[in-house]
């Protein structure tokens, strides 16, 4: 899978230096990217200081970043229609429906993703920075989250909530096996250590899954002897994991495995109100739903609404569970509430960035499966995954984070390929002098 003739320029594009103000633009630019992993967890603000340094950055030099156009190439130019598409279905949505403009709040963050995508292209910052904050990120985390827990919390969840802070976490564990740079293996493993407690301490079981997917496709693009043999040393720590966790009666309860058994029993005595059963009968509301609305569903936010086909809820308006907000599954979210437009939507805010960064990995120069390119496959996977159990995109931080770091990672695919393919020319034109 490539882009077509004149995805990106013909021949590499010489940079010219930073200079001025748009080096000062650089520098800020450059903490922005560590401060956007490092911040967003373990300050109440989240992105709102990386927002602020990419505003500032951005007035710093717009010239910069409108001239970056030509080094964005297609790449931008698909994530940006992909933009249109996002916002025009979510104008339409509200427009059938009649809601306010307050309900596509988290479509609208959708706008960033050309802005950031050209505002590295035009000021260039260090992925290792990224790297760095993702690390940085990882280990506050895991800290406040074993003061939160120690101090007499349940399950950590520090300014969000349990589910959205192990679905970033494991993110941020993205970020730091796949732009990782030579020789940093050590904190590598730190920072998974401390991924890893977080996510234990949150309670959270739906980031299971795309935990193992980040750990298999992290052992089988090592260079350490066999794929065999990183597989069965990746499976024989799985093992060990899982032995700890089922023998281990405090470990047990804090990743609620007997929680989980509960709902099970609760479930085949036709009881729903379990976290487990809400999950499913969420999945069930959702499905009819979309047979009753095929092409509009009830409205972009409104599963609620749905939930009122249960007697329990139209019953009891104060029933908890009837007031979640979303379906817990992006599918079942966006086919309740945008019908099939939502679900084909959904395919393509997943589907997209997939194919930009496959095509960007395939020409990066990468002999392995890392760079910015392939953290950006990997975040996909990891939201694609997530999204079993979670509404990804129902949530704030969720979302913003998502086309965030989908404009992060395009950008820096874009340099890093630009700067691979010119040092290759500057090199082949050297060769061809001195011959």
């Amino acid at each position: 899978m490539t882009f077509s003739r004149g995805s990106e320029p013909a021949t590499p594009v010489s940079l010219p230096p930073l200079q001025g103000r748009a080096g000062v633009a650089h520098w800020i630019a450059t903490v922005g990217l560590f401060c956007m992993p490092a911040l967003v967890l373990t300050l109440p603000q989240n992105l709102l200081p990386y927002g602020i340094l990419l505003l500032l950055s951005t007035l710093l030099a717009p010239d910069y970043l409108w001239r970056a156009r030509g080094l964005a190439g297609r790449p931008v130019k698909v994530l940006a229609w992909l933009v249109v598409a996002a916002i025009a279905f979510a104008l339409l949505s509200i427009h059938l429906f009649e809601q306010g403009l307050r309900d596509i709040d988290n479509r609208s963050r959708f706008v960033v993703i050309p802005w950031i995508a050209l505002w590295v292209c035009a000021l260039r910052p260090d992925i290792r920075w990224l790297w760095a904050g993702a690390l940085a990120g990882l280990l506050g985390t895991m800290v406040l989250s074993i003061l939160q827990v120690a101090g007499g919390a349940p399950r950590a969840d520090l300014s969000t909530n349990a589910i959205v802070l192990a679905d970033i976490v494991l993110v941020l564990m993205v970020l730091l096996v796949f732009c990782r740079p030579h020789q940093r293996w050590t904190w590598v493993i730190v920072g998974m250590v401390a991924g890893c407690v977080t996510i234990v301490l949150s309670g959270s079981r739906g980031v299971w899954l795309a935990l193992l997917a980040l750990l298999v496709v992290m052992a089988m693009s090592l260079r350490w002897r066999t794929g065999r043999a990183r597989l069965g040393v990746l499976l024989a720590l799985v093992a060990i994991a899982g032995t700890l966790t089922l023998t281990i009666p405090s470990l047990r309860e804090q990743v609620r495995l007997t929680e989980l058994k509960h709902d099970v029993v609760r479930m085949e005595r036709g009881d729903s109100d379990s976290s487990a059963g809400a999950r499913v009968e969420r999945l069930q509301v959702a499905y009819e739903t979309f047979l009753d609305h095929p092409l509009t569903g009830v409205g972009i936010g409104h599963f609620d609404s749905a939930m009122q086909r249960l007697p329990v809820c139209r019953d009891d308006p104060s029933e908890q569970r009837c007031h979640l907000g979303h379906a817990h599954n992006d599918l079942a979210e966006w086919a309740a509430t945008q019908g099939a437009p939502g679900l084909l939507l959904l395919l393509a805010i997943y589907g997209v960035p997939l194919w930009v960064f496959t095509g960007l990995h395939r020409r990066s120069g990468e002999q392995t499966f890392r760079g910015p390119a392939a953290a950006g496959i990997m975040v996909v996977v990891t939201y694609v995954l997530c999204g079993i159990t979670q509404s990804m995109f129902a949530h704030q931080i969720t979302a913003s984070f998502y086309v965030t770091i989908v404009g992060l990672l395009a950008g820096l695919s874009i340099v890093q390929g630009n700067t691979r393919r010119l040092a290759l020319a500057r090199a082949q034109a050297q060769a061809q002098a001195s011959g």
